[in-house]
Formats: structure tokens, C-alpha cells, sequence
């Protein structure tokens, strides 16, 4: 689960992490007194103006009525409100969002942490995930902050910095300083750097994040190591363990569609093709979008209705699929283990029905328990559905209605 950079701030800042301070608004009104607030608690005089959507490249990205970045910096009071409300309501697209872009609907207030002073401000990038292929949490961390860091792992992978972190005794003192030191930090700046990623990495740990990314971390001009953007990913399966962090979930950031597959306990994933999947299990739907992929045909969504489909789940799978104007037929993979086919297929025909005038070809695959008397079911039922056995069949059936 994304949650926003605001609210990211607020978890590191629990955990000890020190932040780039700021106050979330909704109208450009609340912007004016978010930014009062700061300047009594602060001292800031500059306020950086940030649009706060589920998506990265904000401060290049474009609002589409206004024309304003998504970050932008106010060098005043007064000016706060005029760029807030260039911000609020309209559309920021960036790389990340895709053309349709994100309506924004809350800024972020922040104190201008760029402040002039003894020595030059640097900006690094240090994130903490999960590495599958090892097994343990790994801390990356570049000297060219600021920037995509997909640009500089394929541009000069020498600079980015990795170091492994062994789950059964956690991070060590010895790596926190290993990163310090190879970022070209010292004295003041290199001991809050190592502060920075022992807090850092325990709030990682005690969320159950599956990803903390902080572009930039900021030296400042005084020596301070504040983490000026923060991106943090949830690990949805541990969400049952913090029931304070799943309150953070902003359903409006997130596609309405996966929302409401969400509610019938169904896994789906919009995509971009013409062939609509409904199929029982991760590894079946990847087959099946393969399938899909060599008939000729690209995979409108992933979706997995779970090893207990009955007729609510088809046709609430249904719905959702028929929602995307693009799908141009539906290819239902279904395996009998858990559930019969013939289960499965009679709840194909009742949803078919109670839906109605579905005027898009439905290929049925059923092999398993009962496969053949689910397919009997769906031959019998008397509906444009057409039933297939084998892989190949279904396969030849979904190339046959679009062609």
C-alpha cells in the first residue's frame, strides 16, 4: 500500500528520522495558515509548495489547467495561497502517472530547508527493500540524489552503493558508517547520516514496509541530514499487525476498479489489451495472459478470483472487466482443485443472466474436477458462451472471435 509523502514523513519523523517539517492543506486558504504555522514554529521565510498524489516526478510534472510544476517554491506569505490554488483540483501529470495524470486534492506546505550557510548543500539517495534473490533487506544509497535513480544505475552503476543487511542480527553500526563514509560525508554530517540510517531502517522494520525510498536526503548548509521526499510502500499482508498505518490508505489515489475488486476479495490488475482474464490462481492467470499473448490478442487485466469462485465473485469479475471499453472478448481459465467446475460454470451461466446483454464473445476454459459436466453446463445453457477443455482449445477459440 502507497501511502502519501506527507504521511511517510510523519512515520519517519516517530521513528526518529529527521524531516524537512511541513503541514498539509486543501484549499489554498488552509495553505496560508499551514504556512503561518510553519514560519512561527520554524523560522522559514521560503515555503516549498508540494502536491501530494501516489506517483513520483512531481517536481517536473505538469498541472494540466494551470501549467504549474507539482513542486513549486514560494518565496513569501503572500504567495503561498496563489500557488496552492494553481496546484489544488487540477490534473498532475508526470511520468509516473501516465498521460490521464492524478487529481491532486492535498499540498504539502514544507519549510525551504535550502537556507544559505558555512558550506554547500548536497543531496544524496538512500532507500531500504527487500532483496528476493538474497534474502535480506538491502540499503542503497548514491551520491547523485535529486535524480531518477534508474538513470544513474544504468548510466554509472558505480555510483550507486549497496549494502546487505543479514535479518538475523540487523543492521550493524559498522555498515550505517560503511554507507557515511562512502557518500564522501564527515565530520557532523557523516555522524546525523549514520543516526539518519539506524532510524531510518528501524522504521522500515517496525512498519512492515516492503520499500522506504528518500530522494533527496539533504546535507544542508549547517551539517544537517534531513530527508527532504519520502516514498513508502506498505507491505499489504502485515497491514492486519498495524491497523493505524492501514487508516493512512487513500482510496482516491488508488484505480477504482482494483478498489472494487478488492471488496469481493478478488486480485486484479488493470492492463492495456483487448481480452479480458478471469482465472483462479496467480500462476493460471500468467499462462493465461500468455495463451492470450500468442492468439494473437493482448490481456486486458489480471484478475484471480481465488480458489472458491461461486456465482457472486463471476459476476462481480464480470462487472469489473466489462467496465473497460477496450475488452473485446472474455477468456475464463478455470482449474478444478479446491472448487468443481461445475460449480464454477453454473455460476458463469446465472451471472451471464443476471447481467444481460453482454454483446461480447466469453470463452470458458474448465479442466479438473467435473470439467466435463461444467462444460456440458455451459454448451446447455443456451447462452453466447462457448466452452473448451484443453489449453489449445481455448487458445484457438479466443484467436477465432477476433479475428
Amino acid at each position: 500500500m502507497n501511502i502519501h509523502e506527507y504521511q511517510a514523513k510523519e512515520l519517519l519523523k516517530k521513528h526518529g528520522v529527521k524531516i524537512q517539517e511541513g503541514i498539509v492543506a486543501d484549499t489554498a486558504e488552509g495553505a496560508l495558515e499551514a504556512a503561518k504555522s510553519l514560519n512561527a514554529s520554524t523560522g522559514t521565510s521560503w515555503y516549498v509548495v508540494k502536491a501530494q498524489i501516489h506517483a513520483g516526478g512531481r517536481g517536473k510534472g505538469k498541472v494540466q489547467q494551470t501549467g504549474s510544476n507539482g513542486v513549486v517554491l514560494a518565496k513569501s506569505l503572500d504567495e503561498v495561497p496563489e500557488k496552492a490554488g494553481a496546484i489544488l483540483g487540477g490534473t498532475l501529470v508526470t511520468h509516473q502517472t501516465g498521460p490521464e495524470g492524478k487529481t491532486v486534492n492535498k499540498v504539502l506546505i514544507a519549510q525551504d530547508v535550502y537556507y544559505p550557510g558555512e558550506s554547500e548543500t548536497k543531496e544524496f539517495y538512500v532507500s531500504i527493500l527487500l532483496d528476493r534473490a538474497k534474502g535480506c533487506n538491502v540499503i542503497m544509497a548514491s551520491t547523485e540524489g535529486g535524480m531518477d535513480i534508474e538513470e544513474v544505475a544504468e548510466k554509472t552503476p558505480e555510483k550507486i552503493i549497496k549494502e546487505w543487511i543479514d535479518p538475523r542480527v540487523g543492521l550493524q553500526g559498522f555498515q550505517a558508517r560503511k554507507v557515511a563514509f562512502k557518500l564522501g560525508l564527515e565530520g557532523k554530517a557523516f555522524k546525523d547520516m549514520v543516526k539518519f540510517i539506524y532510524s531510518l531502517y528501524n522504521a522500515y522494520v517496525s512498519s512492515d514496509s516492503s520499500m522506504f525510498e528518500i530522494n533527496p536526503v539533504l546535507k544542508t548548509s549547517d551539517n544537517q541530514i534531513l530527508a527532504v521526499d519520502a516514498k513508502v510502500n506498505l507491505d499489504d499482508n502485515a497491514l492486519m499487525r498495524h491497523p493505524d498505518l492501514l487508516e493512512l490508505r487513500d482510496i482516491s489515489e488508488e484505480d477504482p476498479a482494483e478498489v472494487e475488486a478488492g471488496k469481493y476479495g478478488l486480485s486484479y490488475v488493470k492492463l492495456d489489451g483487448n481480452v479480458g482474464c478471469m482465472v483462479n490462481g496467480a500462476g493460471l492467470a500468467m499462462a493465461t495472459m500468455d495463451i492470450i499473448k500468442l492468439s494473437g490478442g493482448e490481456p486486458a487485466n489480471f484478475l484471480d478470483v481465488g480458489g472458491t469462485a461461486n456465482a457472486e465473485t463471476v459476476e462481480a469479475g464480470f462487472r469489473i472487466i466489462l467496465k473497460d471499453p477496450n475488452v473485446k472478448a472474455i477468456l475464463i481459465n478455470i482449474f478444478g482443485g479446491i472448487v468443481r467446475c461445475d460449480r464454477v460454470a453454473q455460476g458463469v451461466v446465472e451471472a451471464y443472466k443476471k447481467i444481460g446483454n453482454i454483446d461480447i464473445p466469453i470463452i470458458v476454459r474448465l479442466q479438473g474436477t467435473n470439467a466435463t459436466e461444467g462444460a456440458q453446463i455451459i454448451d446447455e445453457s443456451g447462452l453466447a458462451v462457448h466452452s473448451a477443455i484443453l489449453l489449445k482449445d481455448a487458445a484457438g477459440k479466443v484467436q477465432e472471435v477476433l479475428s
